[in-house]
């Protein structure tokens, strides 16, 4: 009897661990509004929006700094411009890799376009809000 107390105490202690580190690495993503010069950055525990002046993107998945600040995650940037779309442009922009480091409320964030070019690198501070001019 008491062996299978302390078998299911041990279950229920491991399972409670586990939920709790779960709950901490969701809590741990990077979330709230950011702004600064050229962007915006809207992010949630899912991922997040990106706003430039003649750009947009997304990251579909939470960006989780490491202990040093550090991240990286992968997502889109569409470049834009003035005018309407053209018939049979996309819109969904291409592949791209978002790399930043947090530090207190400043948050760098350098974005490189699959091709290697390099789409800009920006500073951004949680609640600002962004500079944007949108291109006509």
């Amino acid at each position: 009897m008491i062996r299978n107390g302390i078998l299911s105490g041990l279950l229920l202690a491991a399972v409670w661990i586990g939920c709790a580190a779960a709950s901490t690495a969701k809590s741990g993503a990077l979330t709230g509004s950011w702004g600064g010069q050229h962007i915006g950055l809207e992010a949630t525990a899912e991922g997040a929006r990106i706003e430039y002046d003649c750009a947009h993107g997304a990251i579909d998945s939470p960006i989780v700094p490491g202990r040093d600040g550090r991240f990286e995650a992968a997502g889109t940037h569409a470049a834009e411009h003035g005018g309407p779309v053209h018939e049979g442009e996309s819109e969904e922009g291409q592949p791209a890799r978002y790399r930043g480091e947090l530090k207190g409320d400043i948050l760098t964030l350098t974005v490189t376009l699959d091709s290697g070019e390099e789409a800009g690198t920006f500073t951004l501070r949680r609640g600002a809000t962004p500079r944007l001019m949108k291109c006509l």
